[in-house]
């Protein structure tokens, strides 16, 4: 580990086995006194590390955009067509910082916009009394979802709707799923085999879904990209386009030097995987927004 140029390492001190000893004294004459000023550099220098790690970040989502560029284009929503809203477990336990495992440590500008404009969808869907769809992941405490720690467990607040949104459980337009899988399709399975959101589907006659919500590259795919398999072999009827709105919605981030950090951790570059997730449900046939527009 070299935190700086101004430092060498030695081997002869510490319980850890390292020291790091400066190479560089300057000394200051004050008056009578000499002051030795120890020129330590590693703040400044842990900051240079990040600020590469940013560019070299954004230069490879850059370089992505350019070889694998997602289509998209600006949406204008009418009555003309039915339109149903789903909301992808925009919950405390993914979107609120500090309330479980998998919540932001941080305030996260991306997945800020993305409730953002979750709820300004919401409002504009809710106005027109059109449908709106749900999910919130949660869990029981004795059924684990590996990879993933403890999280969004049933009863707890981070199983619940961020606090813009609370208002939907009261919304006679909106339909609201707790899901225990990642898949919110097959989260919407009942016991006798019936399934809430295509009766959702079906019972709305709803002939196009715009999507939003978090993770782009897991739940939110894994939801887009089942939904679209069940349309092309005819049973979603009158399904015809699933859209996704790219501003609503977010991933996680785990940088490469962080999940260095653990061994369970799998790097996982916040602006890279969103891209990612939105070409692949471009991919799969989905339709990515740019913006929503309302007649």
């Amino acid at each position: 580990m070299n935190y700086s140029p101004l430092w060498s390492i030695s081997a002869k001190t510490h319980n850890c086995g390292f020291a790091f000893v400066p190479r560089n004294l300057n000394l200051v004459a004050n008056g009578n006194n000499a002051v030795v000023k120890v020129v330590f550099g590693i703040q400044s220098s842990l900051s240079k590390k990040r600020d590469l790690r940013n560019m070299v970040s954004s230069n490879t989502v850059e370089l992505l955009r350019e070889e694998i560029p997602v289509k998209q284009q600006p949406l204008t929503l009418s009555s003309d067509i039915k339109t149903g809203l789903v909301l992808v477990d925009i919950v405390n336990g993914f979107c609120t910082v500090g309330a479980g495992n998998l919540a932001p440590k941080e305030p996260n500008e991306q997945i800020s916009q993305m409730v953002k404009e979750s709820v300004k969808l919401s409002k504009e869907f809710s106005e027109r009394k059109w449908p709106i769809f749900a999910f919130l992941d949660t869990h029981h405490p004795d059924k684990p979802e590996p990879p993933y720690p403890p999280h969004c467990l049933i009863g707890t607040d981070e199983a619940k709707l961020v606090s813009d949104l609370l208002w939907l459980e009261k919304d006679p337009n909106a339909t609201l799923r707790q899901k225990e899988c990642i898949d919110g399709l097959l989260g919407s399975i009942e016991k006798d085999g019936s399934n809430v959101f295509m009766d959702w589907v079906k019972n709305n006659q709803i002939k196009q879904i715009l999507v939003a919500g978090i993770c782009t590259d897991v739940c939110v795919l894994d939801f887009v990209s089942s939904v679209l398999s069940v349309r092309n072999r005819g049973f979603l009827l009158p399904l015809e386009n699933v859209i996704v709105s790219s501003q609503a919605c977010a991933t996680y981030d785990l940088p490469l030097h962080v999940a260095k950090t653990n061994k369970d951790f799998i790097s996982h570059p916040q602006e890279l995987m969103h891209h990612v997730g939105l070409y692949i449900a471009r991919g799969r046939g989905a339709l990515i927004a740019s913006e929503v527009l309302f007649e």
